[in-house]
């Protein structure tokens, strides 16, 4: 004798909840289901967080008081305790440095697609092709064992 709880006898009605249930779960925004994978990518809990203490946009107004012209290439600075990442933005990639100069290993990490893993050389410079389309972020593990994490960065 099977014991089955009132309103799950019928396979017709399991069935209709089967079906409201996928329906609920297809009426999350993407953008929603994203953002909530983000929150919990922090894969290495241990890393520095690196903030962002330059970005000549941010400091255009600045510069502008005391040079006539602003640069044609963004620059980014993220830094930390232990490290800083220094980035230019060209039109077709990002260029950037490890300070203090060292081999390291730089994973780009898009709010949305798969990672995407560069080398840093001995004195610290990498080069990532194509720029990301949106919203990412850099986690960089340098040969000397410092990680770090920068926020998240839109161009």
């Amino acid at each position: 004798m099977s014991i089955v709880a009132k309103g799950w006898d019928d396979d017709d009605t399991l069935l209709a909840a089967l079906k409201q249930a996928v329906r609920a779960r297809r009426d999350v925004p993407p953008e929603f289901v994203e953002a909530g994978k983000s929150a919990f990518a922090w894969h290495n809990i241990d890393a520095e967080l690196a903030q962002l203490t330059y970005d000549s946009i941010r400091d255009s107004e600045l510069a502008t008081s005391v040079r006539a012209e602003s640069a044609s290439i963004r620059a980014l600075t993220f830094s930390s305790a232990h490290l800083t990442i220094e980035l230019e933005v060209t039109p077709d990639s990002l260029v950037g440095q490890v300070i203090p100069a060292q081999s390291a290993v730089v994973t780009v990490q898009p709010r949305s697609g798969a990672e995407t893993v560069v080398p840093a050389d001995e004195i610290g410079l990498f080069s990532i092709r194509p720029i990301p389309p949106g919203p990412f972020r850099m986690y960089c593990r340098s040969d000397a064992g410092v990680d770090v994490l920068t926020g998240w960065i839109t161009l």
